[in-house]
């Protein structure tokens, strides 16, 4: 496992408690050492004497990429061949295909995967949606069967790039309902009714059609943060949902309701915004991302 922050750490361990072995490298060595703590065996460079043993086939591969200068070097890239290189992150699909060309001169079968499900996905089951050759896929198939949620959690996309389209695809309508739940959430709480919206929301996870694990975050975001006046309204955005956005433009496909979401996290800087709050939560139930307090000046991307 090559990359080890919130999501391969989580799918490291959750590999090595069903059973497999793991070798994880990280750029961060402190990253590795925590990893290494359960059961993960640390490898201290990409090479094949990086660990105590050859490297692992496959090698799911969590960069992220960094532009084209964070692109795996050529020595790099034979060092692997032979080797099916799964990359999990959330990368441009257009890079994907590049890259798939770039390294199958080099004798190196890459997979572009969208991962999906969140921290709680990969300690406990993701969804994966994968890219490439199948001959490649059926090889890590096995393993990432035993990594998802269960058998239907993993779907081979088709050609090279399409695991990546379509995962930021899941991305768009994410955010779509990233939004339309905090919307919800400000209007249940600014109407003239008395009304506890943690119990609604969980009244909502029975039976109702909106039913869903992001409304049973917002229910459990609210519980833990029932003030939320405490919190800034300040919102991580990714980006990765404006590529996606951009090559719909392109096609004349018309993306209001995404559009709107999209725009809606970048005007998020009223202080007084409930939806802006809650959003945050709910991002960060899913993905871990930071809750700023109120008050906090956090770095604009």
């Amino acid at each position: 496992m090559v990359g080890l922050g919130r999501m391969g750490a989580g799918l490291s361990r959750q590999a090595v408690g069903r059973g497999h072995e793991v070798v994880g490298y990280n750029l961060d060595a402190a990253a590795t050492e925590a990893v290494a703590k359960d059961g993960l065996e640390p490898a201290w460079s990409l090479g094949p004497r990086g660990s105590a043993r050859a490297t692992a086939r496959p090698t799911p591969l969590r960069p992220p990429w960094r532009g084209d200068g964070g692109d795996l070097s050529g020595a790099q890239a034979a060092a692997l061949t032979g080797d099916v290189l799964v990359d999990g992150g959330n990368s441009h699909w257009q890079d994907s295909e590049r890259r798939h060309a770039l390294f199958s001169e080099a004798g190196v079968r890459l997979l572009d995967m969208g991962t999906s499900g969140g921290l709680k996905g990969a300690s406990e089951g993701a969804c994966f949606m994968v890219g490439g050759e199948r001959e490649g896929f059926e090889l890590v198939a096995p393993l990432l069967r035993d990594l998802a949620v269960d058998e239907g959690g993993v779907v081979f996309a088709g050609r090279p790039g399409a695991g990546h389209f379509a995962k930021l695809v899941r991305n768009a309508i994410e955010f779509a309902m990233l939004q339309a739940i905090p919307e919800g959430v400000e209007m249940l709480g600014r109407c003239d009714y008395d009304l506890d919206v943690p119990s609604l929301l969980d009244n909502w996870m029975h039976g109702s059609v909106i039913r869903s694990w992001l409304v049973e975050l917002m229910r459990d975001g609210l519980r833990a943060e029932p003030d939320l006046d405490e919190l800034s309204t300040y919102v991580e955005d990714t980006a990765e949902v404006k590529w996606v956005l951009r090559w719909a433009l392109e096609r004349d496909i018309p993306t209001p309701v995404t559009g709107d979401a999209q725009t809606a996290l970048m005007q998020y800087r009223d202080p007084d915004s409930v939806q802006a709050k809650a959003v945050a939560l709910l991002r960060h139930g899913f993905g871990g991302h930071p809750v700023h307090r109120a008050g906090e000046q956090p770095a604009r991307s």
